[in-house]
Formats: structure tokens, C-alpha cells, sequence
């Protein structure tokens, strides 16, 4: 039975700007770097989340990835946070790239969006006790 998501994994054209970006910019931290064998190259940087959530950040991206609305595949991750106006503030100061300024969504949550150095989309989502997600929580906590 699946209980969380346990990962997003992403690659990187630069692994130390991009986990520079996810440490400096969005202030995660980094949990640990994964190497294929001892002495080898870096495999993978993974970033905390929550506890058993993390971003797994690969190298060697080689092919730009341009996002839009015919791409099929990952469209965007998101964040949720206690207060959106204050992480876009504090995001804002530390240089992050603000591409959609604070509003309400069509679930009633409050967003804005960034992205990484790679061009992953990356939304921030407060949700206020009325929007859709809080009310799927409790007809789904136990079963939708």
C-alpha cells in the first residue's frame, strides 16, 4: 500500500549549482550524496524534505528540458508551506526567479511559482482551511 511519496528525482546539467539552488535559494537541506562505487564520481545529491522525503538530484543533464503546455511528463513539483506572502518575500531576498506572483488557485490555495537552475517548475501552495485539498483530507483520510 503506497503511504507517501518517497522521492522526485530530476536531472541536472550542473548537480552543484542545482543543489546549491535547492540548499541557498529554497533553503532545503542536503541529506547526503550518493557515489556510484567509493572514490568514483558523484551519482546522485539527495535534498530533505520531510522525514523519507527527498529531491534526488542526478548530473550529466545534457539535453535542455523546455517545459510548456504540450510536454508530456513531469509538468511541476510543489511545496506546501505555512505562509505563501513570507516564502515568496524570503525567496524573493535570497534571488530566487518569481515566474507567477501570489494568488489564489482554482483549488482556492494560495500559490506562486518559481524553478530550478534546470527550468523545473516549482510551485508554493498555502492551503487556507476552504480550498479543495483540505476538504479531500478529510473525506480521504481512512478513504476517498
Amino acid at each position: 500500500m503506497i503511504t507517501r511519496l518517497g522521492h522526485i528525482a530530476i536531472r541536472a546539467k550542473d548537480i552543484e549549482a542545482t543543489a546549491g539552488f535547492y540548499r541557498n535559494v529554497l533553503g532545503l537541506q542536503e541529506a547526503f550524496r550518493m557515489y556510484n562505487l567509493p572514490g568514483e564520481k558523484l551519482g546522485s545529491v539527495h535534498i530533505f524534505i520531510a522525514p523519507s522525503q527527498f529531491i534526488e538530484i542526478f548530473p550529466k543533464g545534457a539535453e535542455e528540458y523546455i517545459p510548456n503546455q504540450q510536454t508530456i511528463g513531469c509538468v511541476h513539483f510543489c511545496f506546501e508551506v505555512d505562509d505563501a506572502a513570507k516564502t515568496l518575500e524570503e525567496l524573493r531576498t535570497r534571488g530566487a526567479p518569481i515566474d507567477v506572483e501570489l494568488k489564489r488557485g482554482f483549488s482556492r490555495c494560495i500559490q506562486f511559482w518559481t524553478h530550478d537552475p534546470d527550468g523545473n517548475q516549482i510551485e508554493f501552495v498555502e492551503l487556507p482551511p476552504d480550498c479543495l485539498q483540505i476538504e479531500a483530507n478529510k473525506r480521504c483520510i481512512g478513504g476517498c
